[in-house]
């Protein structure tokens, strides 16, 4: 690709929520966003410049998709790496490269990445059957980090699925069993005091770009509700937004990475896991900040400048909404309801089948003033308000 010639046509890797988002900011640019995407139905396809129906692990699917684009990124993380590197070495131009995912999408590959890097992360080990890896374990039993312990799928777990907290080894026995006892990720549980994540951009010229840093808060590992709490110390904000900026900086990253971290009781700072796109977490910013995530992530990889990630009110909540039950319902009762709350801005991803877990939409709130007694406590009572409409009683 001629670095002196203005992108205008990007392709994305996926057709869900986030290239969906991605879409909408792209017409704000002027750009054209092109995806490839499994279903004609799927929420990025009606909006798209182009359309390649296509499995995302399809590299051939690929080559047609670069062959009208000046730039391919990714909107999840389920690709043929050897494959894109065929394309690659053909001159297609991936960002992120892929250099840059090689070490991120296998995350016992990504754990071991981010420790030789120097960053805090939890202590962890691989299970499985033929241990070969130093420090391995071939059974439950041999567990040597102690009770709770997490056990994680090496590739394509998101939303929940692919993670799973054992209490004992019984238990994690059960659970790898029922997963068909492949490689995974063992690791030390965290007793931490809040679920914390940054977003943060890189251009290609260097320029980096940190979103506020957020609480997430999950229940059955499914993010629920995102806040900008404006309590954070500024000690713990400045220590997660190193973590980001070493990170970005050390991989030559390019566009945008969502980092989730744990905030231990003692004040330090951990690494959860990384996200080489844009990120659940930074959904908000498409109301509570100048530049929203997408934007960003589209001025990143067309090598634009950097949008500023200044708030626009005082603080945010975003709840997700989740699917509760099997169902196909466009829900528009609920939406209504939510959208009458004051200050919501209701997004709603088009899917037509719910089922429980399943991201459906999202809420924003901005709050514009500081209220009483806290913005950390108002958030979440906006939080419950919201879900007492979504969620059944």
């Amino acid at each position: 690709m001629d670095r002196t010639t203005a992108i205008e046509r990007v392709g994305a890797i996926g057709g869900g929520q986030l290239a969906w988002m991605m879409a909408s900011a792209a017409r704000g640019l002027g750009l054209q966003l092109a995806v490839q995407t499994p279903k004609a139905s799927d929420p990025a396809a009606p909006d798209a410049a182009e359309v390649i129906l296509a499995a995302v692990d399809d590299a051939e699917a690929t080559a047609r998709l670069a062959a009208s684009c000046q730039v391919i990124t990714f909107e999840n993380e389920f690709v043929d790496l050897p494959a894109l590197s065929r394309l690659e070495a053909r001159g297609v131009c991936f960002r992120p490269a892929l250099s840059v995912l090689a070490p991120l999408l296998d995350k016992y590959e990504q754990r071991c990445h981010l420790q030789k890097m120097g960053l805090p992360v939890p202590a962890f080990t691989i299970l499985e059957t033929d241990p070969k890896e130093p420090g391995a374990i071939a059974t439950p039993a041999e567990n040597p980090l102690g009770w709770p312990a997490v056990i994680k799928a090496r590739r394509h777990g998101y939303d929940g699925q692919g993670t799973a907290i054992a209490a004992d080894a019984a238990a994690l026995d059960r659970i790898w069993h029922q997963w068909g006892r492949p490689s995974v990720v063992l690791e030390q549980f965290v007793p931490f005091e809040r679920e914390l994540a940054v977003v943060a951009a890189r251009s290609p010229s260097g320029e980096i770009a940190i979103y506020p840093v957020v609480e997430t808060q999950q229940e059955r590992q499914v993010c629920r509700r995102v806040l900008i709490p404006g309590d954070l110390s500024e000690a713990v904000t400045h220590k997660c937004e190193a973590i980001a900026r070493q990170l970005l900086e050390s991989l030559d990253a390019v566009g945008v990475f969502g980092i989730e971290l744990f905030l231990e009781p003692n004040g330090q700072v951990s690494v959860n896991e990384i996200a080489p796109r844009t990120h659940n977490s930074g959904h908000l910013t498409i109301d509570a900040c100048e530049t929203s995530q997408f934007e960003q992530h589209l001025r990143a990889v067309c090598d634009r400048p950097l949008g500023s990630t200044a708030l626009t009110g005082v603080g945010a909540v975003m709840v997700n909404l989740l699917g509760y039950e099997d169902s196909h319902s466009d829900y528009a009762e609920k939406r209504r309801q939510l959208a009458a709350v004051e200050g919501a801005r209701v997004y709603w991803y088009g899917k037509n089948q719910s089922r429980p877990g399943r991201k459906l939409g999202h809420v924003t709130v901005v709050l514009t003033h500081t209220p009483s007694p806290s913005l950390r406590e108002q958030s979440l009572a906006i939080a419950r308000q919201l879900e007492s409409i979504w969620y059944p009683s």
